[in-house]
Parts: C-alpha cells; structure tokens; sequence
C-alpha cells in the first residue's frame, strides 16, 4: 500500500508566529519548540542579552527565529516591530501573548491582610498582565484584520478561575484575560470572519523563576504550599514546560480552525479536582 500523504491539519511550516515574554521559562520553551516545527518565529522580550541567547538556541533547527527588544506596554515599539516582521517575512500568522507575571506589593502574604494590598503594584500587575495582552493583540492583529486570517493565544492561569490564596492582582488580571479572550473571539468574527481566531490556554502549577521558591525548597522536595498544589493536582506532580507545546500547537494548527474563545486548562487535572 503507498505510504498516506502528511496530514496537514497541523502542519506549521512557515508560519509567522510572535511570541512576547519569550525568554521567560515557558514562553521561551514553546518559542523554541515551533522554531523546530519549521515556524518563523519572532522572539518578544526586554532584555537582549536573554533574546540573543535563544536566537543562537535556535541555530539549526528548521524554523527560523527572529528576536526584538521591547516591552509589551510600548505601543511604538510594537507597532515597529510589527513593521520590520511584515518587511522581512510577508505577514503575521499568529500571536502568542505569553507576557506576564507578579510583585510581592500585589500579593497578601500569611502575615498581612487584604488591606495591606499596595494599590501601586497592584495596577502594575494588572497593566503587565491585562493591558500587556491587550495591547499587543491591538497592534499585531491589525495585520491579521487585513489579511482575514489570523490566531491570538493568551496565556491565562489556574488563579483565573480558583480562587488562589495570596495571588490578588494576578488573579484578577488573569480572569480579565479570559473574559477578553472570549470578548476579542467574538468581536472579531462578527467583524472579521472565520478566519481570525483568539483562545487560551491556562497552564496550571510549573516550576518557572518566578515561583520556584514559593514551591519548591532548595533540596527540590515542595515547600507547605508546594504540597497543596500537589495535593490539588489529581497527576501529583508540577508540569513540564513541554507539557505545553501540544496544546499551542493544536490551537495554533488549522486542526482547530472552529476553536475559538475557549480557555484550554493544560493543569493535571488542578482545576477539575473538588479536593476530596
């Protein structure tokens, strides 16, 4: 019998795909994986030194990777990069809004209360997190408009929708990332068609830099709170940066070109566990 074509329901060979926040742990992970999937991807992120780093990453893999300065709050910055990708590749096929994170003034730790809250930080958080996702979707997808086709994946999380001691400013952050994946997902095929699609996904508990120490004690064994996002997590374990790939892989294929505005929880099962 002759060996069946390729399918190619999740072929991503050439695609252009911008990925913020992508020298962070997760973020860089999938940057990295679509590059070797054959993509062309473009590497967001501040720090160059970083950004250069994964670029050299990259050397040999199918794809090709692109790196640009720039913080996800600069709408001039943004609207440059989007000029020089357009330039060099043609277009823009998707983005992946993976920029984020916390500040210990936007967190309620065991000793304080609510009313300890440091508004201040509290904002920043949700600039970085909420406007950081808004902002690059209005500038990037102002291509995809133009074009008819296009794809956003935002990054959400497991706070969006539990309530996560501690994580207030990040957690209201994220659950407004959801409701604008939903919002965006519908605004834009009233107004744009199928062809332009916004979901996300919710990774539940990974060890990155920014939470190792809250979960994890130097000896690798987890701290109190460690244990009881183990004890929440039916799989008993803390997710590997891979473990994400197929799920952007998926959302970002035409294998899910009637997906739109879903939240796609990648989280071992924290999410659907009543704890007993």
């Amino acid at each position: 019998m002759p060996t069946p074509a390729p399918s190619p329901l999740f072929d991503l060979t050439g695609r252009v795909i911008i990925v913020t926040g992508a020298t962070g742990v997760l973020a860089g992970s999938a940057a990295r994986y679509l590059v070797a999937q054959g993509a062309r991807v473009v590497f967001l992120g501040r720090d160059q030194t970083k950004l250069d780093a994964a670029r050299a990453d990259c050397i040999g893999l199918p794809g090709e990777a692109a790196a640009f300065s720039v913080d996800v709050l600069d709408r001039t910055g943004l609207e440059k990069v989007r000029a020089e990708v357009v330039a060099r590749f043609g277009r823009i096929d998707a983005l992946i809004n993976a920029a984020g994170g916390n500040q210990p003034g936007a967190t309620i730790p065991p000793d304080k209360t609510f009313f300890d809250l440091d508004l201040a930080a509290y904002r920043q958080v949700l600039a970085l997190n909420l406007e950081g996702t808004v902002l690059p979707s209005q500038v990037f997808a102002q291509t995809f408009a133009a074009q008819k086709r296009g794809n956003i994946i935002n990054f959400s999380s497991m706070a969006a929708e539990r309530a996560i001691s501690r994580v207030v400013g990040y957690s209201n952050a994220k659950a407004a990332v959801d409701n604008f994946t939903r919002w965006l997902a519908v605004e834009f095929a009233a107004k744009y068609g199928d062809g332009l699609r916004v979901n996300a996904i919710a990774p539940g508990f990974f060890i990155a830099d920014q939470n190792r120490r809250l979960l994890l004690n130097p000896d690798g064994t987890p701290t109190a709170r460690g244990q009881a996002v183990l004890n929440q997590t039916p799989f008993r374990r803390f997710g590997a940066a891979a473990e994400l790939h197929g799920a952007l892989h998926f959302l970002l294929a035409d294998a899910s070109a009637f997906v739109t505005g879903t939240v796609l929880a990648v989280d071992g099962g924290f999410s659907c566990f009543s704890g007993v």
